[in-house]
């Protein structure tokens, strides 16, 4: 069976540098009827669990370790046995939510992981967190941008941790060249497409946030 791609959106708050603020998040689940992924489990690790349906769950990919990403992996981790996998330059973010559990293995750009019979390809894309990640699942004609790239540009830069250049040459060398009918699904809001956010790159530089 050919793996599909099922969302939930779970609401909670994300907090850094002193400010807090509600935001509802996308949760991915890449997989088939028997296993799959999750990425970025986001709030709720029982909702979760429950969109899993009894499947299998073979990994818990943090696209960045900003809290909102990753405050129900531990939890949604003990419930499955599955991994929390997290790219290593981001455990300075991670540690400010989980002090007393490391993610248990990493991301490292290129890394191809497997999950029913589809390909997801670990893209690095720092600048919205230094360890921020994409994952390309070309058999899907999808990347999963977590919050490098949104419908309208990229992901914030204003806060701790983030620096607008770094984001924009990650989107450019890295997002922009895949094929332009890639679907582009976010960490909050609306999904989009590499095509429709390429033609803008300038309008961001100009903006300059």
């Amino acid at each position: 069976m050919t793996a599909r791609i099922d969302h939930l959106v779970t609401s909670g708050t994300f907090a850094l540098d002193g400010g807090e603020w509600d935001v509802d998040n996308n949760v991915w689940i890449v997989g088939d009827d028997t296993e799959a992924v999750v990425i970025d489990a986001a709030h709720d690790a029982a909702a979760i669990e429950a969109a899993l349906g009894g499947r299998t769950l073979r990994a818990i990919i943090c696209t960045h370790a900003h809290n909102d990403h990753i405050d129900a992996a531990p939890a949604l981790a003990d419930a499955t046995g599955a991994p929390i996998l997290l790219h290593p330059d981001d455990l300075p973010l991670w540690n400010q939510t989980h002090p007393d559990r490391a993610p248990d293995g990493e991301l490292a750009d290129g890394q191809e992981l497997s999950i029913a019979g589809t390909s997801l390809i670990v893209l690095h894309t720092p600048g919205h967190a230094p360890g921020a990640v994409c994952l390309y699942a070309p058999e899907l004609s999808t990347v999963f941008t977590g919050d490098t790239l949104f419908q309208g540009g990229p992901g914030a830069t204003g806060r701790s941790f983030s620096h607008f250049p770094t984001i924009v040459a990650s989107i450019r060398d890295r997002l922009l060249a895949l094929d332009p009918a890639t679907a582009v699904r976010t960490g909050h809001g609306d999904s989009t497409t590499i095509g429709a956010e390429a033609p803008h790159l300038d309008e961001w530089i100009a903006r300059g946030h």
